[in-house]
C-alpha cells in the first residue's frame, strides 16, 4: 500500500501519496546530519538519517572518532512509512520541530558505541542557498537545506567511558537537507565519464559562539567560479536580524602530500572580519557511513529485504589515507576581534578537495 501516516497530515506538495516523492529522479532524499563535540580535542561525534523513497531505502549511522579509533554503528532497512524514523538501534525523535530533536543509537555487545543526546537550538533555523549543478546534461546536484547550531544534553558511550552530556560544553550543529544528488548504487557515468560532478573545493563551517554563529561556505571550482557561497552571522536573540557579511574569501595552509588542511584564515572584507581557523580533531566521516568512500555501503544503497546493522572500529591512521579524499570533518576552534572584543567559539570545520585544485597545488589524483 501507498497510502501512509504522512497521508494524515496537510503537507502535500504534488497530487500523490507523501511516499512518494514530486520527482521520480531516483536519487532523489532526504536527510537529516548532526555531530557533538565538547569543544575541545577529545573526540568528534557525526550522526545521521536518510530516506530514498525512490530507491526504498532507509538507512542511518553513527561515527565517533576518539584517539586513535574510528568506531562506527550503521544500519539500513527497506523503507516503510517516511514518518517512522528509526533504523534497527538509531531513531530520532522530533520533540519541538526546529528546536529540540533527540538521536538514540541503542547500546549492544557488538558495539563500543551508544548514544541517548537531546539537541536544543541556539540560533534559529536557516535557510541555506540551493545547490544546483549540472554535469554533461544530467542535473547531479538540486538540493534544499537548513542549518542550526546548538547544545547537548544526555549521555554518549564510547567503550568503558560514559560522557556525561551538558550543555554547558557540548555543542554542536546540524543541517537538514532533501533533493537531488548522487546516492544509492553506482550510476553508469555514460557521457560523464571523465567529468567531476563537483569539482574544486568545498569549506563547510557553522561556527559557534557564545550569543551568536557565523556560517560559512564555499565551493570553488578550479577555475575561480563559485556555484555555491555564504557567509553570515545568526544572533541567538531571535528578534535580532541576520547580519550578511559579504563574499567570504579563504586562505589555507594544506599539510604537504595530503589533501588535508591545518590552518586557515577567513576574511569577510565588506564586514571587516577575519577568523583564525585551527582544526582540533579530525573524523574522516566519508569512510564507513556511506558517504562515498566504500563500494559496499552508500547512502541509500540497498541492503536486502531485511533489517541490516553493522559495528565497525578502525584505526585512524590507515583510514586517513583514503578518507582525505572525501568530504573530512575537524572540531574547529575559531577566533576572531571586532569592536565588541576578542570571540572564541567552536564548530565544524569541514573541507574537501575534489579533482585538482590549482589554487593550492592540490593535484588531480587520477593523473
Amino acid at each position: 500500500m501507498t497510502v501512509s501516516s504522512g497521508d494524515e497530515y496537510p503537507i502535500h506538495q504534488v497530487p500523490g501519496w507523501i511516499a512518494h516523492p514530486g520527482t521520480s529522479d531516483r536519487n532523489f532524499y532526504d536527510r537529516n546530519y548532526f555531530n557533538l563535540h565538547s569543544c575541545s580535542d577529545e573526540l568528534f561525534a557525526i550522526f545521521g538519517m536518510g530516506q530514498y523513497p525512490n530507491l526504498g531505502v532507509h538507512d542511518a549511522y553513527l561515527t565517533v572518532r576518539k584517539g586513535d579509533k574510528h568506531h562506527v554503528v550503521r544500519a539500513s532497512r527497506p523503507l516503510t512509512d517516511r514518518l517512522d524514523t528509526q533504523v534497527g538501534p538509531i531513531r530520532i525523535e522530533i520533540i519541538e520541530p526546529l528546536k529540540t530533536l533527540r538521536f538514540v543509537v541503542d547500546a549492544s555487545d557488538e558495539s563500543a558505541v551508544a548514544m541517548d543526546v537531546t539537541w536544543n537550538a541556539t540560533i534559529p533555523a536557516v535557510e541555506e542557498p540551493n545547490q544546483f549543478l549540472r554535469a554533461g546534461g544530467k542535473v547531479v546536484f538540486d538540493t534544499q537545506r537548513f542549518a542550526q547550531n546548538g547544545t547537548w544534553t544526555g549521555s554518549l558511550t564510547v567503550g568503558d567511558t560514559v560522557y556525561d552530556v551538558t550543555p554547558d560544553t557540548w555543542r554542536g550543529a546540524r543541517d537538514r537537507s532533501w533533493g537531488v544528488r548522487p546516492v544509492g548504487e553506482k550510476e553508469s557515468d555514460g557521457i560523464r565519464q571523465t567529468l567531476n560532478v563537483m569539482p574544486g573545493m568545498w569549506n563547510y563551517m557553522p561556527m559557534q559562539f557564545d550569543d551568536h554563529s557565523i556560517l560559512y561556505m564555499c565551493h570553488e571550482r578550479p577555475d575561480g567560479i563559485r556555484p555555491l557561497e555564504e557567509a553570515i552571522r545568526v544572533w541567538n536573540d531571535p528578534d535580532r536580524p541576520i547580519d550578511n557579511l559579504g563574499r567570504p574569501e579563504w586562505e589555507h595552509i594544506v599539510t604537504p602530500g595530503t589533501r588535508m588542511l591545518e590552518h586557515s584564515t577567513i576574511r569577510m572584507p565588506y564586514a571587516g572580519i577575519e577568523i583564525d581557523c585551527t582544526p582540533l580533531v579530525v573524523n574522516y566521516v566519508s569512510v564507513g557511513t556511506g558517504y562515498g568512500m566504500d563500494a559496499d555501503w552508500r547512502h541509500g544503497m540497498y541492503q536486502g529485504p531485511e533489517l541490516v546493522v553493522h559495528n565497525l572500529e578502525l584505526d585512524t591512521e590507515q583510514i586517513g589515507k583514503i578518507g582525505q579524499y572525501g568530504v573530512v570533518d575537524h572540531v574547529g576552534r575559531f577566533t576572531y576581534s571586532d569592536d565588541c572584543g576578542e570571540h572564541v567559539g567552536h564548530g565544524l570545520y569541514e573541507h574537501g578537495f575534489f579533482g585538482e585544485f590549482p589554487p593550492l597545488d592540490i593535484p588531480d589524483p587520477r593523473a
